[in-house]
């Protein structure tokens, strides 16, 4: 039964659909390559650990501020120019980060560059991408579509991990110093960028945001009567990436490495099994669950 789901929802996907569940595959697999030797990488580097903290610190409030303004904006923009921005600021992180070792630099292309400590989301993309979904799939299967995106990234994040920390590896076997095997992965991570800059080009304007003759109520951040709702589980969903905060992919492999002496392919198979676990039941069964019992009992 889940093959012909699967086999259905896909079959309903048109053209721009499978460009943004390919973009998404791509990022996730991105941000998980990079995220395994980001800060061993750093700290190759010559920086300290406050430096680097203070570093990811930088990315993720960085990252949070700068998308908060993309994607509040993407449907008086453009929702395909936002999308393609945003891969323009994953290669300026990826061009900075591997270009230089000077603090400052390097805070810039923390700050307003894109790039993924967590191994997880950041940057205006899934907001973004999310709407553009509902635009061009049916009320009954949207549920069931996002289900499959999500479960898609996972893997693909969890795929990016143990490709990092292997590729590392091997170009360390072939007497490339770690250094230069790490500045590989960041240098690789720019290029997907580019990659998907290339395929949000190719999205059509049926994506765009439906603007309406009749005119519209204006409200802070585009929030009308479900101001509510947004800020309930905004707050939710704060509370869980305040604990995720904790225990970034970086962190981990980098502590691992510091701890045990674990270079980047053995640690990423812990990296590796962190990713889909959470996501399979969500992904695979949330479109059919969510046909018996509502979305909010389903998260609950």
């Amino acid at each position: 039964m889940g093959c012909s789901s699967e086999r259905m929802i896909f079959t309903k996907l048109n053209t721009d659909g499978f460009i943004l569940f390919g973009s998404r595959i791509l990022r996730m697999f991105a941000y998980g390559f990079l995220s395994v030797v980001l800060v061993l990488y750093l700290s190759k580097l010559g920086l300290n650990e406050f430096v680097i903290g203070f570093l990811i610190s930088a990315t993720l409030i960085g990252d949070a501020a700068i998308s908060f303004w993309m994607t509040t904006n993407a449907d008086r923009i453009g929702r395909r120019r936002i999308l393609v921005a945003g891969a323009g600021l994953m290669l300026l992180a990826s061009a900075l980060f591997a270009g230089t070792d000077k603090v400052a630099l390097l805070l810039v292309a923390a700050t307003v560059g894109v790039i993924s400590p967590s191994g997880y989301e950041v940057g205006p993309f899934l907001s973004v991408e999310q709407a553009a979904l509902s635009e061009i799939v049916s009320d009954e299967t949207r549920t069931e579509v996002f289900g499959w995106y999500n479960l898609g990234g996972s893997f693909a994040t969890a795929a990016g991990a143990l490709t990092g920390g292997g590729l590392t590896q091997v170009l360390q076997r072939f007497g490339v110093i770690p250094l230069n095997s790490y500045r590989t992965v960041v240098v690789l991570y720019g290029l997907i960028g580019v990659v998907m800059g290339l395929l949000f080009t190719r999205l059509s304007a049926a994506v765009e945001a439906a603007h309406l003759s009749s005119p519209q109520i204006r409200s802070r951040f585009g929030l009308h009567r479900s101001t509510g709702v947004v800020l309930k589980l905004s707050a939710l969903f704060g509370l869980d990436a305040f604990a995720g905060g904790f225990v970034l992919q970086s962190i981990v492999a980098y502590w691992f490495h510091v701890r045990f002496g674990v270079e980047p392919a053995p640690a990423d198979t812990v990296c590796v099994g962190r990713h889909p676990k959470g996501d399979r039941g969500v992904g695979a069964r949330g479109g059919f669950s969510s046909e018996r019992i509502s979305s909010l009992e389903f998260l609950l």
